[in-house]
């Protein structure tokens, strides 16, 4: 059945389709959508063996999913902009450490003070 659906939903649903066993999430736009989204599933049961924990900032999603992952769990977060910077440092050592994290970079512009405008600029920071 087609249905038209927001992008930040659609994203949810996909993440849902791939069962992660944690999720963690700090609300930063525009990926708060997704994770809101996912939370409700969570809350009402749709989306089962799955702990949603709310994290005080980026880098703490980050090192969550890292400490869920070392154990074994689907984990998932999500992020944009700002937020993708200051998980950084979190960021190099999932990947040094080898772990199979799925996250989201719903694409925002690095610009002070800020910029809600979208652009890449955030993910390329990361390419390499």
């Amino acid at each position: 059945m087609l249905k038209q659906i927001e992008g930040s939903r659609a994203v949810a649903e996909a993440v849902a389709l791939c069962r992660p066993e944690v999720i963690c999430a700090y609300p930063i736009s525009p990926q708060t959508h997704i994770v809101e989204a996912l939370g409700e599933m969570v809350k009402a049961g749709a989306l089962t063996d799955c702990e949603f924990i709310n994290v005080e900032s980026e880098f703490a999603a980050m090192s969550v999913a890292i400490g869920a992952s070392a154990t074994g769990a689907r984990s998932y977060t999500a992020t944009a902009s700002q937020g993708l910077l200051y998980m950084v440092e979190a960021v190099y050592n999932a990947s040094g450490l080898g772990l199979p994290i799925v996250m989201t970079v719903a694409n925002r512009a690095i610009g002070a003070p800020i910029n809600i405008w979208n652009d890449h600029s955030d993910a390329l920071s990361q390419r390499d």
